[in-house]
């Protein structure tokens, strides 16, 4: 047993050595962690020792260890005529010392070893940003890093996840990079008049479409980032922060054709929220001229149909009532997974006028399927989408969407520009006459459907007469609501190589405003038209204009209601009256509207399938 109490005293004394040089603390830090791994990789082989004082000279051994390791520790520190058993030594008399007897468990005190870093965090762009945050939540909670903090200024680890649609989004982060590289400066001074938390300078780590696009470029500025990681990367973040720690910079910016995150639980970042977010698809395949993200999102592909289902499961568990199922270009959803005998791609149905240059290689379980699956599995949660694409609307979709109460008739119809002449130069695959003929058929299969958009003014070559086609086809249209911006070029896109920028801003800006008048002249119609109906409104908080005694939610088609809170009848418990709760789907009569909300009157507190006079039989059914 002697090799064994040797070895058992050697880890004890690298666990408890102290150095007092910082860049020695950290490396030792590091070594302890993979001593730790060592250690259990021993036990499960059996190998266990009783606990001794130790030999002498076992302190050496620490620091040549160290340094063996790291080739970085001081000469001072060792002396030279004390040597000590190399690693091989001592990994194989761990491998021998594994066939001894089962003596009592070696201890090993983790309260020597340095905490991995607090964690703060903040998003950019869309919500498939907010979803991604989740996962690299997740990556990093499996990692150890289990802390999160509310301030930068308390973190030893900033992720800031990024968007590069357009240059104003891009100009916000930098803005905060300024800000988290003086954190980074002046972190002692920081600490030392109390206006720092943080236990040692923080790493800053750029995530998404922006360290996409501008990789080793954002390294490179001022040293104000230590880690850039792109969308597909996330589960090397652990390792890149390590890199760090041995003074290197960490970049992992691959893109993938198979990465969706589908095996990873995402860490909810809205505690105690009745909605969610759950991303189903990555990447895009339709390489709009002006956009960048096929080239910071990569191409697409799905996660598999169970994995979808299984994570609403858990969302249904935790008490979620409305989930939006996110993608770059969602209702392109194709689980070829799990079929055997997958259809080429000349069967992939689009709608009716529209084109793609992508090519399906096989086509699998579509969204239409995936939306029928959720929604008679869950009948009691409600699901919305976004973003879609105009060319995947099968009639299919629509049926699904008009058939299930639980899918809210609610779509989002990007359309960029009403000029046929500039949908061409965007390369979207449609024309002005197909939009309009898809937004008839969508209203004719759903009649009480709410339609949103995108648009983009300014770009590339856009006369005033094609700005004034895009103008008429949001009155024709009369959308509920609309993301309206002016454009900007974004580098490597098909716009980039091949037109030239020539709109003047200050021209795109008055176009710019031109629209969002016209916007708000035909939106009061969608609101108006609520007047005089009972919506079922999902409630999400208090009113912050009112918190104590106003509730707020959203109503199947998206729009925001507001409501008084007092008791009314709760006919899902059928036990008298109360004041509505987060999460209770309530009735609503809806009294007055203004452009951006409803407000109403508060009649009961329902269920989805109670609401729409759905049987208990038919719920069964559905579930079934």
């Amino acid at each position: 047993m002697a090799s064994s109490s040797s070895s058992s005293a050697l880890i004890t004394s690298i666990f408890n050595y102290k150095p007092h040089n910082s860049t020695i603390l950290r490396r030792i830090n590091l070594h302890r962690r993979f001593l730790n791994t060592l250690v259990s990789s021993s036990r499960t082989l059996g190998y266990t020792s009783s606990i001794s004082s130790g030999p002498p000279k076992i302190k050496s051994f620490s620091l040549h260890f160290s340094r063996n390791l790291s080739n970085a520790s001081p000469s001072s520190l060792l002396k030279k005529n004390e040597e000590g058993p190399s690693l091989h030594h001592f990994i194989s008399q761990a491998a021998l010392a594994s066939t001894e007897p089962h003596v009592a468990p070696l201890p090993v005190s983790t309260s020597e070893v340095l905490p991995l870093g607090r964690i703060y965090h903040e998003t950019y762009g869309c919500q498939m940003n907010v979803n991604d945050m989740e996962i690299v939540l997740s990556v990093m909670k499996n990692a150890g890093y289990n802390e999160i903090v509310e301030a930068p200024e308390s973190a030893e680890i900033i992720f800031i996840n990024t968007c590069a649609i357009r240059d104003n989004a891009e100009q916000k982060v930098w803005q905060r990079l300024n800000y988290f590289w003086f954190l980074k400066r002046h972190w002692k001074s920081n600490v030392a008049t109390g206006r720092s938390e943080s236990l040692r300078p923080p790493k800053v780590v750029v995530l998404g479409c922006m360290a996409e696009r501008l990789k080793e470029k954002i390294l490179d500025a001022e040293k104000m980032v230590d880690v850039v990681c792109g969308p597909d990367a996330y589960r090397d973040l652990p390792r890149l922060l390590e890199e760090v720690d041995y003074g290197q910079k960490g970049i992992n910016t691959l893109l993938s054709l198979e990465e969706t995150y589908a095996d990873i639980t995402p860490v909810r970042i809205s505690k105690n929220s009745v909605t969610a977010f759950v991303s189903v698809m990555r990447g895009c395949n339709n390489m709009c001229s002006f956009c960048i993200v096929p080239f910071t999102r990569g191409r697409e592909r799905s996660r598999p149909v169970e994995s979808i289902v299984k994570e609403v499961g858990e969302l249904w568990k935790e008490g979620v009532k409305e989930v939006t199922i996110l993608g770059q270009n969602v209702n392109s959803y194709n689980d070829a997974s799990v079929v055997e005998d997958a259809e080429p791609g000349t069967n992939w149905k689009l709608s009716e006028g529209f084109s793609t240059i992508s090519k399906v290689k096989k086509m699998g379980l579509r969204f239409a399927d995936l939306l029928d699956r959720l929604s008679t599995e869950y009948p009691e949660m409600r699901f919305r989408y976004t973003s879609p694409h105009p060319k995947d609307f099968p009639d299919e979709l629509l049926y699904v969407m008009r058939d299930r109460y639980n899918i809210c008739k609610n779509i989002h119809l990007p359309a960029q520009t009403g000029s046929s002449t500039v949908l061409e130069r965007m390369r979207r695959g449609y024309t002005r006459e197909a939009y309009l003929d898809l937004v008839q058929k969508i209203r004719s299969i759903i009649p009480d459907v709410g339609l949103s958009s995108d648009f983009i003014t300014g770009f590339c070559g856009e006369t005033e007469e094609e700005h004034r086609d895009t103008l008429s086809l949001v009155k024709a249209v009369s959308y509920d609501m609309a993301y309206m911006f002016a454009y900007s070029m974004r580098e490597k896109t098909h716009a980039h190589r091949n037109y030239e920028d020539d709109v003047p801003n200050d021209v795109k800006q008055r176009r710019l405003t031109e629209l969002i008048d016209t916007f708000h002249e035909s939106t009061g119609k969608c609101f108006e038209s609520q007047i005089g109906t009972v919506q079922l409104v999902l409630v999400e908080g208090p009113n912050k204009r009112a918190s104590d005694t106003e509730l707020i939610g959203k109503s199947d088609r998206g729009h925001r209601v507001i409501f008084g809170k007092m008791p009314i009848p709760d006919r899902v418990d059928n036990n008298g009256k109360r004041d509505p709760r987060i999460g209770d789907y309530v009735e609503v009569s809806i009294q007055k509207s203004t452009r951006a909300s409803l407000f109403g009157e508060a009649l009961a507190i329902t269920k989805l399938s109670t609401f729409y006079n759905i049987t208990h039989e038919e719920v069964v059914a559905y579930a079934n």
